[in-house]
């Protein structure tokens, strides 16, 4: 996929997005909004987090839906921990768009990112909202990108397109996401928009299996955000046949969905809050595909394995460690572990390797950790990154 940023989630017909600055944050664009020209299929994906923020409320309780027109998000400022003041903030935001785009206020979604437990400048956010409106654009896609980004460091988008029934259809998207990262599903927001002709109900289980295989998949940290948020449009005007049922162009639809998630949860892996290095982990043979995720994600969650890549030191110890305490079942003496294709374990006991070779590999920008803990036939992928200093630096002074 072309490294150029095209603003993808308006690649996709019919959609027009804009993003402004209203003064949340201290600079750029902290207002972005996503509009469909006609009613969509919308679905979403939120945090697991007990403590949810009132945007997280608001969108949740209208989806999946069929007539979904515009989603509304800001940055700056997460609208957590706010109480009835908070949501009644989060609701006002989604009837001032639909006010001023003269639809349904039920139909307009809405999301926020930043520091928890300060109360919206509604005046600012109100004025904002009015600015996206009127700056609404086909072009405006990257504008909107760069209205949710807060600690990231680089814009994070990708796009894919497939041919349903031979006609061409896109799917765009979007996300941020650099730190609070364990999802499910993440500190994330991620919009994706498609023109694909898809049912509420068929958009709302493609979107579910794709962050299976994707934003489930990631983590920086461990820990899990209040106002993680996936929201997917599906507008149908690529005129594509309706796909309201569990055939092959639902799984040509969702393989190409899984390519625009996994790509993004790969590029909020890479930009990890002062990450030098993104790391894969690969764990085979456990007796489920859960198992396997349970170990991988174990594993890069670890601190103690996170900062040795940040060193690049092949200190394999720690990740067996990490697996045992993953609380899956498996044999000690059955596992084998790799560091891209250098192996230093094999059967549970450790194998002669260059140590000099272990550390320049360590040493590379994208780094595969592989585990096997036996010869079940199911596998699983996580994303994270290593745990340099500037982690610390960041989220010392986050805040202030």
């Amino acid at each position: 996929m072309s490294k150029e940023l095209i603003g993808a989630v308006t690649y996709a017909k019919g959609f027009s997005a804009s993003g402004v600055r209203a003064g949340i944050k201290e600079s750029g664009e902290d207002i972005a909004l996503i509009v469909s020209e006609v009613p969509a299929s919308a679905a979403g994906l939120f945090t697991t987090n007990l403590i949810k923020a009132a945007p997280v409320n608001v969108s949740q309780a209208r989806l999946p839906r069929s007539g979904g027109r515009a989603i509304v998000a800001n940055s700056g400022n997460a609208n957590a921990c706010t109480g009835e003041q908070g949501m009644a903030d989060a609701q006002k935001m989604t009837s001032l768009v639909s006010s001023l785009l003269g639809v349904d206020d039920n139909d307009v979604l809405v999301a926020s990112t930043g520091v928890i437990g300060h109360m919206l400048p509604m005046d600012k956010i109100a004025s904002g909202i009015e600015k996206a409106v009127n700056a609404l654009s086909p072009d405006g896609g990257m504008s909107a990108l760069r209205g949710i980004m807060t600690t990231d460091t680089r814009p994070k988008e990708s796009w894919a397109s497939v041919e349903i029934n031979g006609v061409e259809v896109r799917i765009g998207g979007i996300a941020k996401g650099a730190g609070m990262i364990d999802p499910n599903v993440a500190t994330m927001l991620s919009f994706i928009t498609t023109d694909a002709a898809i049912t509420p109900e068929l958009l709302d289980l493609a979107i579910r299996k794709s962050a299976d295989v994707s934003y489930n998949c990631l983590t920086v940290d461990g820990d899990t955000s209040t106002n993680d948020t996936v929201i997917i449009l599906a507008n149908g005007m690529s005129g594509c046949r309706m796909i309201d049922r569990e055939n092959s162009d639902f799984e040509i639809f969702s393989k190409a969905l899984d390519t625009v998630t996994i790509d993004l949860a790969k590029q909020i892996a890479a930009d990890g809050e002062g990450a030098t290095k993104i790391v894969e982990v690969e764990v085979v043979g456990a007796r489920s595909a859960d198992d396997c995720k349970k170990i991988a994600k174990t594993i890069a969650n670890s601190p103690l394995v996170k900062t040795a890549l940040y060193g690049s030191d092949p200190n394999w110890g720690r990740v067996l460690a990490a697996a045992g305490r993953a609380g899956v079942a498996f044999d000690p003496n059955s596992v084998d572990l790799l560091f891209g294709q250098i192996k230093l374990v094999e059967s549970g006991a450790p194998v002669p390797f260059d140590q000099a070779a272990a550390n320049k590999y360590l040493q590379g920008q994208e780094i595969i950790i592989r585990v096997k803990v036996g010869d079940g036939p199911d596998s699983a992928r996580v994303w994270t990154c290593d745990f340099s200093y500037d982690y610390v630096k960041i989220n010392a002074e986050y805040h202030t």
